[in-house]
């Protein structure tokens, strides 16, 4: 799979360029899985993650995000993908969740998870399949 970003934008995963502010504002707000989510715990997540920002080539302004939690040994959970609403559909999703599958292949893991609602088609141009097994997997908290 080609996971070359359109013309126009760039990935970065140098946490220094990431806009937190505007992460947290895309997620609080937004995003369905993080509404009310506070600022501490935004920066918590961010701190504690490796992350991928996608930016203008010109301005430099941030229009996506992902994290990943990972222990880049054996691991990782795909989470907080989100694109700006004006740059949608221009497949910057798929770019994003292909980028990241591409970065962690470096790492040998074992799987790479991520939990939607809604964005399955997104994730499946990326190679992302639902699980075969999920009466394995449990979970602790909020479902």
């Amino acid at each position: 799979m080609n996971t070359t970003l359109p013309d126009g934008y760039e990935l970065s995963t140098d946490p220094a360029r990431l806009d937190a502010a505007l992460i947290h504002r895309w997620l609080s707000q937004d995003a369905y899985w993080a509404l009310g989510r506070s600022r501490e715990k935004q920066d918590q997540a961010i701190a504690d993650s490796l992350n991928f920002g996608i930016y203008d080539t010109v301005s430099g302004t941030q229009h996506g995000y992902a994290r990943v939690v990972t222990d880049r040994a054996t691991f990782a959970w795909l989470c907080d993908v989100y694109i700006d609403p004006a740059v949608r559909g221009k497949g910057l999703g798929t770019c994003l969740a292909a980028a990241v599958r591409d970065h962690l292949a470096l790492y040998g893991l074992r799987r790479i998870l991520l939990a939607t609602a809604d964005a399955h088609a997104v994730y499946a141009k990326a190679g992302f399949a639902p699980m075969a097994q999920p009466e394995k997997w449990m979970v602790f908290g909020e479902q």
